[in-house]
């Protein structure tokens, strides 16, 4: 009886500590949000160059206002979903490939080096000129970002399964089809999700460059339109609205990464 109330116990300390910290958190943001405005107001920093909480929700308003906020928030969220999606199922298809060949692998390995090495923005006017001006072009810049880095984090993960349970396992007469679902899979859970989660900035960053080049609506084309019309207030309203949407898809993904890791976990 008295160990059930000291892991009761130990479960609420485990609670506080996660309230504490998301509590925490919060007000770092408030601080921040909150300094930032003083001193937009005092006129520590020129607001018409930062701009200010105040004069980001005018915009917010205006935006909302015209019906192009929540329209153009849809446009980057849906072909960043797209592009991960995209990225990261091409990517460990791609990744499965080279632990089934290992020769292929060895051949390839440096190339995709090289290519992970290489700045893919360098790449957009190629890309608009084989693929044309409109959303295919912004698909791809994403895939270029974000491909290759998901091929060799997803391939890491697979050759460092334990050489000795992959020999154990072999041992019993399975086939490489059987190590590969019943060993090197599971084994790569951690490289997956870590994937999975740098992934996300990477699409986002491959959108993002994609609508400053092409694209006639969405949060990149609101950032470069006010750049060119000098509204930073404009500027800074779409750098926000992209860390809010990009921070409210990574907490999605690990929601579902903690969902998957517990049945996952029942089932090894």
């Amino acid at each position: 009886m008295n160990e059930s109330q000291e892991f009761i116990k130990y479960l609420q300390s485990l609670n506080h500590k996660k309230v504490l910290l998301i509590l925490t958190r919060v007000a770092i943001l408030l601080v921040l949000v909150i300094l930032w405005q003083v001193l937009a107001d005092v006129r520590i920093i020129d607001p018409f160059i930062t701009s200010s909480p105040k004069r980001v929700m005018d915009t917010l308003v205006s935006l909302y206002k015209s019906d192009s906020l929540f329209y153009n928030i849809f446009i980057t969220v849906s072909e960043t979903v797209i592009g991960f999606v995209m990225g990261t199922f091409a990517g460990t298809l791609v990744a499965m490939a080279l632990w089934w060949t290992p020769t292929i692998s060895k051949i390839i390995d440096p190339y995709l080096i090289i290519l992970n090495a290489l700045p893919k923005v360098a790449f957009g006017p190629l890309i608009l000129v084989w693929a044309g001006i409109g959303v295919q072009s912004i698909i791809i810049m994403t895939l270029a970002i974000s491909l290759i880095s998901t091929v060799i984090s997803v391939y890491t993960g697979f050759i460092q399964t334990d050489e000795e349970k992959l020999i154990l396992v072999k041992a019993f007469g399975a086939k490489k089809s059987q190590l590969f679902r019943k060993v090197v899979l599971p084994s790569s859970y951690d490289s997956i999700v870590g994937s999975l989660k740098i992934n996300i900035s990477l699409s986002w960053v491959g959108v993002i460059m994609g609508e400053f080049l092409v694209s006639k609506a969405g949060l990149g084309y609101l950032i470069m339109y006010g750049y060119q019309v000098f509204n930073l207030n404009l500027v800074m309203t779409g750098v926000l609205l992209v860390a809010i949407s990009a921070a409210l898809m990574y907490f999605g993904v690990s929601a579902i990464e903690r969902h998957i890791g517990k049945k996952f976990n029942k089932e090894i």
